[in-house]
């Protein structure tokens, strides 16, 4: 068999820094956490590690506002801690993640702080600035995700300046070449400091229409949320010129040509447009642009099997070049056993959801506890901190139920995550049913079958790197074939709380397969007989 690149077919596990574990005992998790819990997450048999960002920030994004991209934040600890988290991760056999945001920096970021003083300092035209139109108003109609115009006026220059997320996240202007320069050398930093790959924050948004043009408006039928809520106005728009521009191609292959001088790393960019299967494909392009892409496609309320069918053969007759990944739950959306669980947040619908996307063609990012089966968390309107929450309360709650800390161990101060008084947002009493401790107790737990499956996934390479081909199957059922040479696997799916039957195309003879954690194989001649949430795999004979 060919060698294939460590990322194909990875299983990566996303931890949210402030929320994995907290060791210095102030109620936010550190790098130093991560490192106590380095034998835990080892132990879950995941390929790599995805740290979402602890740079030095002012926090208003929570990280995703940096104002230097070559610190840690002292919330997070120190370069030494990184470092041993790198060491940690290596003797692990784990590869390292991180995220980088290039899109934007936080206000507080010296380049912008220098930006913003006059029109002919040496930054100048390192951000997105232009003049008001005559009225006094923004230069044109471009919306920010977080709720307003996407324009904020700086009184020193007497111009706006671009801002696509928080009024505190100036856009950087990447038609300026020496930003480009600079933006990847902030890159480069990282690679020399032992990384495996970086995880692209919003990397679609670098660059904008020079000419400013206005997006135009959206039917009301039309207005679908992709990784934002659909009362935002921001759905009210078809967003051709804020993002997702041409020139931004290129800038992927620099990117690229980059990486490429350190062999064995990995770029995965994150993708939010109107065509985000498309332009998944076309970032992924030629070898020459980012190894892999992931959208919000799977992170939406839609759940059924035709959903999930048609996105995936979407994606498949798109992509050429490209690297499918696959996430079902993130830092940004509701945790997918209350998105997709319906009032049903079992364990065995977890088990099913976890295998599913562990069985699509391509690598899988998990992001940390969805191995635990933890539901989205009902957050007090005085104790958000997700300003995007804030913002759009109460019909849109923000992001902090999906944030809050890891639970441990069951009867321990919030939940074993922290020593502190207080934890930054709170341990859900909900949660410590599902501690870590508790679940490593049981053989029949959610965390079991998750490392049960992990492990005879890397056994069959038809799961790792095969095709997938989707056949017909009744409506609560997603069936497809993983193939890869001469070995081929039927994965079927129920979704349904009932017993569904699988009907057998004619001539298809299966073999019995165990070690995956789910009930064996249940048939007569020509049916297959699935329990509520059953996922059934089998070889094809």
């Amino acid at each position: 068999m060919k060698q294939q690149p460590w990322w194909r077919g990875a299983v990566i596990y996303q931890i949210y820094p402030r929320s994995f574990m907290d060791a210095n005992q102030d109620g936010i998790g550190d790098l130093a956490g991560i490192v106590d819990k380095f034998p835990y997450i080892k132990s879950l048999g995941v390929d790599a590690v995805w740290v979402s960002p602890f740079f030095k920030s002012p926090m208003k994004d929570f990280g995703y506002d940096i104002s230097d991209y070559r610190e840690i934040d002292p919330m997070f600890g120190s370069m030494a801690d990184f470092d041993r988290l790198i060491t940690v991760a290596k003797e692990s056999g784990v590869k390292v993640i991180i995220d980088q945001v290039l899109s934007h920096t936080s206000d507080q970021h010296a380049w912008f702080q220098q930006s913003r003083q006059d029109k002919s300092n040496d930054k100048a035209d390192w951000y997105v600035w232009a003049d008001a139109k005559p009225d006094g108003t923004p230069p044109n109609n471009w919306l920010s995700i977080f709720g307003g115009s996407a324009w904020q006026w700086e009184p020193r220059r007497e111009q706006y300046y671009l801002h696509n997320f928080l009024t505190e996240q100036p856009d950087l202007n990447f038609h300026n070449p020496e930003v480009r320069r600079h933006v990847l050398d902030n890159v480069e930093f990282w690679l020399k400091r032992g990384v495996d790959g970086f995880r692209l924050d919003a990397i679609n948004f670098c660059f904008h229409d020079q000419q400013l043009r206005d997006n135009p408006a959206k039917a009301s039928e039309d207005r679908k949320g992709r990784g934002f809520s659909e009362d935002n106005p921001y759905a009210y728009q078809y967003h051709h010129y804020d993002n997702t521009r041409p020139e931004n191609l290129g800038f992927m292959e620099d990117i690229r040509a980059l990486m490429d001088k350190y062999p064995g790393v990995v770029s995965l960019g994150e993708i939010s447009c109107e065509d985000s299967l498309k332009a998944m494909s076309d970032y992924t392009l030629g070898n020459k642009r980012l190894h892999m892409a992931y959208s919000f496609e799977l992170l939406t309320k839609d759940f059924s099997p035709a959903y999930i069918r048609n996105t995936v053969q979407t994606l498949e007759a798109n992509l050429t070049d490209g690297w499918p990944c696959w996430a079902i739950g993130n830092h940004d959306v509701t945790r997918v056993l209350s998105r997709w669980g319906q009032g049903n947040t079992s364990a065995q619908l977890a088990k099913m959801l976890n295998a599913m996307l562990l069985s699509l063609r391509g690598s899988v990012c998990t992001y940390q506890g969805e191995e635990l089966g933890l539901t989205e968390a009902e957050i007090a309107f005085e104790q958000l901190q997700d300003p995007y929450g804030i913002t759009f309360w109460p019909n849109f709650k923000g992001r902090d139920g999906c944030r809050t800390p890891m639970p441990w161990f069951e009867h321990q101060v919030n939940g074993g995550f922290s020593a502190g008084e207080q934890t930054w947002l709170p341990v859900p009493q909900e949660h410590r049913a599902c501690a870590v401790d508790r679940q490593q107790q049981a053989q029949d737990s959610l965390l079991s079958a998750y490392r049960q499956f992990v492990r005879w996934r890397k056994a069959h390479p038809e799961l790792l790197y095969g095709d997938i081909e989707f056949i017909d199957a009744p409506d609560d059922i997603l069936a497809f074939i993983r193939r890869d040479q001469d070995r081929a696997l039927l994965c079927c799916f129920n979704f349904a709380d009932r017993t569904s039957l699988m009907p057998l195309m004619s001539g298809m003879n299966l073999s019995a397969l165990e070690g995956h954690g789910f009930q064996s194989l249940s048939q007569d001649n020509e049916t297959l007989v699935l329990a509520p949430h059953q996922a059934v795999f089998a070889r094809l004979v």
